[in-house]
């Protein structure tokens, strides 16, 4: 006895059509499947290749940062010694200026100017009489040493100022290099 027998006439052309729809069901569940199977594949392929392209982004990304900082250091560097430059400079210049400055103040060493011939030259100053030599050519008149102080400080403020501007226009062209 088959199992369409055991139901009443009237309803057996239902039930063929109810179990022809259940198979088609499952048929058309498993083209899902199937194209579901095949959209999953090329979307894994195509998450695959973004992931690629931004890891080579990033990799780009640290091969320039690490090229600039490799930049960066090497101008640190530079500047570096150019400010040793500078203070060495500084240094000596300050050196130099306090030796004359104790020789100054010692009488070890006088400041003297030339005095200016014709009716106005050597008004108010004296020529310096008994300087232990014999001193050929134009006249010259010594300085008081408190004077000659305030020259040697002033030409001290001009050389620490030339060296000051010589380098910060080192540091400008050093910043301002093409790289």
């Amino acid at each position: 006895m088959r199992l369409i027998d055991l139901l009443p006439p009237a309803l057996r052309p239902w039930a063929v059509a109810l179990v022809l729809l259940a198979i088609a069901g499952v048929a058309a569940g498993g083209a899902w499947v199937a194209q579901d199977w095949r959209y999953g594949k090329e979307l894994a392929e195509q998450a695959g290749q973004v992931d690629q392209a931004a890891l080579k982004r990033a990799e780009d990304a640290l091969a320039a940062l690490a090229i600039e900082q490799r930049s960066r250091l090497a101008l640190e560097s530079r500047l570096q010694a150019n400010d040793e430059t500078h203070h060495k400079e500084l240094s000596d210049a300050k050196n130099t200026q306090q030796r004359l400055s104790d020789r100054l103040a010692t009488a070890d060493v006088r400041l003297s100017v030339l005095l200016a011939a014709g009716p106005a030259g050597g008004v108010g100053l004296s020529a310096a009489a008994g300087t232990g030599g014999v001193v050929y050519g134009a006249t010259r008149a010594q300085l008081d040493p408190a004077h000659a102080q305030r020259i040697i400080s002033i030409t001290d403020d001009g050389d620490q100022g030339l060296i000051a501007l010589a380098a910060c226009q080192a540091y400008a062209k050093e910043v301002s290099a093409p790289k």
